[in-house]
């Protein structure tokens, strides 16, 4: 790596298998920003594999953000902020890395490689909140991926391969194998992190087969298992061609831009109900040959896992400045929670046990979290408000406007400090989780706790309500 000077805010060169590189180093952290690691999925390669991009010629530009897949948020108002970025590179990574001193050139760092959320329709690495200066003053490499969303994502279509989403993450895994040394990161110790749609990709890689070697170490918050056998999202894709009055073809919807597509696909998911996930990961393929609770139970043995979720997710109380209050008074959200029947029992924490299960011969282990601090803001320990605590940047901007005036900050510290040390590849402090009842996890923030606890049963409830729903069926 070559600088040119030595003030606060300078240009620094990268030379990677990929080409020269330049972004910005400020203090202590590098940040290499944008860089394409596919080439520009548009023209014939609109609704194609990904397509590893050429080496770059000439120097390449990382000093800000690359184009996000996002063109049209999916709620008016999002936890996360998540700026939407116009431009055609939308296959590109951030690098946020430790600046090293002139004796550590050959010092290779851990390498955390972001996935973020959306419902597979939405959402931004370019989110202040994926900041990774936190990890790179800790000694860790931070990459954030953008992957293709939506229709161009993940529509199913004759004559279209299938998971085009996950397959732009595997290739941006397969960029992080070859080039990240060239930014003091080490290849063979890589984690894979994500939350929400992001987490559930991590499942979905985990237990893929076309994954295997790419990753380490494995994170999922706030997870789920939404992958689908296709019929809903058939049904979807036939009803958004009416939408937009094209036929439910790759010709039809070629004809339309990102825009008009995320925007129509916005509207009838609100049209059907705002709960559902009509695009993700569709089973029946090479990436995701079978369901991934099942693939879970035949891949990834090798590669630990820490997962968990927050306490409330989407059932958050009536909080005044919470746009989406909970129907349910305090008293009747207390009883959903214990029978574990709430949507976030259902969708999130159900899946926590359920993989634990699955990975119940797995010798890397798995290991179980609960985030329960509640935010005064949402009523509640909400959908995303954990995620500046595990990256310890409750500065960044709207974490106020989430988190309210006084998050605290020794919680953000043990929860980053406990996923810095399991990124580093030390084995968490708490005892492995195998899905059975009375599984050991570790509480983050529960009111009128510590800080951190290690305790026994916190996803129980959810355990007994799925045997519930089993035995009925």
């Amino acid at each position: 790596m070559t600088a040119v000077n030595d003030a606060a805010d300078i240009a620094v060169t990268v030379h990677s298998p990929a080409g020269p590189v330049v972004g910005r180093r400020t203090g202590p952290v590098q940040r290499f920003l944008g860089i394409p690691y596919a080439q520009q999925p548009t023209g014939v390669q609109r609704f194609a594999a990904p397509v590893r991009r050429d080496r770059f010629p000439e120097p390449f530009d990382a000093s800000r953000p690359g184009p996000t897949s996002q063109r049209v948020p999916l709620f008016a108002t999002t936890t996360i902020p998540e700026p939407s970025v116009p431009g055609d590179d939308i296959l590109n990574l951030s690098v946020v890395a430790p600046a090293p001193a002139p004796a550590d050139d050959h010092v290779s760092c851990p390498v955390l490689v972001w996935i973020h959320g959306g419902g597979f329709l939405a959402g931004s690495p370019a989110s202040p909140w994926y900041d990774g200066r936190s990890f790179a003053r800790d000694g860790v490499v931070c990459v954030t991926v953008g992957y293709r969303l939506g229709v161009d994502g993940f529509a199913l279509l004759d004559g279209v391969p299938t998971n085009l989403g996950l397959r732009d993450l595997l290739l941006a895994l397969d960029w992080v194998q070859e080039n990240i040394g060239a930014f003091g990161g080490d290849p063979g110790r890589v984690t894979v992190a994500g939350q929400s749609a992001g987490g559930a990709a991590v499942l979905a890689l985990l237990s893929s087969p076309a994954a295997s070697g790419l990753f380490q170490r494995a994170v999922s918050l706030s997870g789920g298992l939404f992958d689908g056998d296709g019929v809903v999202a058939r049904e979807f894709v036939e009803r958004l061609g009416e939408r937009v009055g094209v036929p439910p073809t790759r010709a039809g919807f070629d004809s339309r831009t990102e825009e008009q597509l995320q925007e129509a696909v916005v509207a009838l998911r609100d049209e059907l109900g705002a709960d559902i996930l009509p695009l993700g990961p569709i089973v029946g393929d090479d990436i995701l040959p079978v369901p991934v609770a099942d693939g879970l139970t035949r891949h990834g043995h090798d590669v630990p896992l820490l997962l968990g979720a927050t306490g409330d997710e989407f059932d958050c109380g009536a909080a005044p400045e919470n746009a989406h209050p909970s129907p349910y008074s305090p008293a009747e959200l207390a009883a959903r929670r214990a029978a574990g029947t709430r949507v976030t029992d259902t969708l999130f924490r159900a899946a926590c046990p359920r993989v634990a299960a699955a990975r119940r011969d797995a010798d890397a282990g798995t290991w179980l979290y609960s985030f329960e601090w509640p935010s005064p803001v949402l009523g509640g320990s909400a959908h995303c408000v954990d995620i500046p605590f595990f990256f310890d940047l409750l500065d960044a901007p709207g974490c106020a406007e989430a988190l309210g005036p006084y998050p605290p900050t020794e919680l953000a510290t043990t929860t980053h400090t406990d996923l810095v040390g399991f990124v580093h590849g030390r084995e968490p402090g708490w005892a492995r989780a195998t899905g059975g009842p009375g599984d050991p996890a570790r509480e983050y923030g529960r009111p009128g706790a510590a800080i951190v606890a290690d305790t026994t049963g916190v996803f129980d409830p959810v355990v007994r309500a799925v045997s519930r729903v089993v035995e009925a069926c």
